[in-house]
C-alpha cells in the first residue's frame, strides 16, 4: 500500500491477529461510547505491529449532548445535575476533561488522527460557531491531526472558515460530499450511496471505480488519503477496494 494511501475500517471486524495480517490502519470506535483505561489502549498499541497507525474517535462528551441515545452504552461518572454540561463543544469544565481524557489515550496510541464526529443535532447556529471556535482557540490540539466530520447542513464558506482557523481536517462521506479544505482526506464510508440504506449497503464495482477516481485524483495532487470502511459488510468492502487500488 502507498503510504498516502491508508485503507483500514472503523473497528475491528475480525480478530486483533488477523487484521494486523491484512491492515496497517484501524479507526478506534469505542473511544467514542466510552475511554478505555490507559492500560487497555497501552496493551492495543504493544501488540500492534511498530509501523500500525491508529486513528480514533474523540469521547462523546466533547461533541454530544448527554441526552443522546448514543449514552447508552456510556458509564457516566457524572452527577445528573453536571450531565447537562456535555456535548455541543460547549465552553464547560465537562467538555474540557472529556477532551484532555481523549488526547491521553491518543496519546498512548500514537494517533494518527482524533475525530470529532458532531451529532445531527449540531446545527449552524451563532451559539454552535462560537462555541466551535472558542474550543479550538481554548484546549490543545496541534500535537495531533484533528478531522471534523459534520452531520448537518452547514453552509460551505462557514466549514472551510472553520478547518482554515484551526488547522482541522474535513471529514466526509465522499459518496455524499466533497471535502471543503486542502490537505489530508479523511473519508469515513458508511455504506450510504445516495438513495440507498445506511450502514447496509454493500459497495459494487461501479462504486470501487468512483472512489478509486477520486482518491488517484488526491494522490496526484500530493495529499496523504485515510479511507475508512464502517459498514456493516466493511471486512469484504475494504478487502475488495484494497485489491482494486492495488495494495499489498
Amino acid at each position: 500500500m502507498t503510504s498516502a494511501l491508508k485503507i483500514g475500517y472503523c473497528g475491528f471486524p475480525t480478530s486483533q491477529r488477523k487484521y494486523y495480517a491484512e491492515f496497517q490502519l484501524v479507526e478506534i470506535q469505542r473511544t467514542f461510547y466510552q475511554l478505555p483505561r490507559p492500560s487497555t489502549a497501552e496493551r492495543w498499541r504493544t501488540s500492534a505491529p511498530q509501523n500500525f497507525e491508529f486513528t480514533l474517535k474523540a469521547w462523546q462528551g466533547v461533541t454530544h449532548p448527554a441526552g443522546s441515545p448514543t449514552y447508552r452504552k456510556a458509564r457516566l461518572d457524572l452527577p445528573a445535575e453536571r450531565q447537562k454540561y456535555l456535548g455541543h463543544f460547549q465552553p464547560t469544565d465537562e467538555v474540557h476533561a472529556a477532551w484532555r481524557d481523549t488526547l491521553q489515550i491518543a496519546a498512548i496510541l500514537q494517533a494518527a488522527v482524533i475525530v470529532l464526529q458532531c451529532p445531527p443535532g449540531f446545527t449552524e447556529t451563532e451559539e454552535n460557531i462560537r462555541n466551535l471556535s472558542d474550543f479550538f482557540r481554548n484546549v490543545p490540539h496541534k500535537a495531533f491531526k484533528v478531522a471534523i466530520e459534520f452531520r448537518a447542513p452547514w453552509k460551505k464558506t462557514t466549514i472551510r472558515d472553520i478547518c482554515r482557523n484551526f488547522g482541522l481536517i474535513h471529514c466526509v462521506d465522499p459518496f455524499r460530499e466533497a471535502p471543503l479544505w486542502n490537505g489530508i482526506r479523511y473519508y469515513r464510508l458508511h455504506g450510504a450511496p445516495p438513495g440507498k440504506r445506511m450502514y447496509h449497503y454493500q459497495y459494487q464495482q461501479a462504486d470501487f471505480q468512483f472512489l478509486a477516481t477520486k482518491i488517484n485524483s488526491d494522490l496526484q495532487n500530493k495529499q496523504t488519503v485515510y479511507c475508512l470502511f464502517n459498514n456493516m459488510q466493511m471486512w469484504d468492502d475494504a478487502r475488495t477496494f484494497k485489491n482494486h487500488m492495488g495494495c499489498e
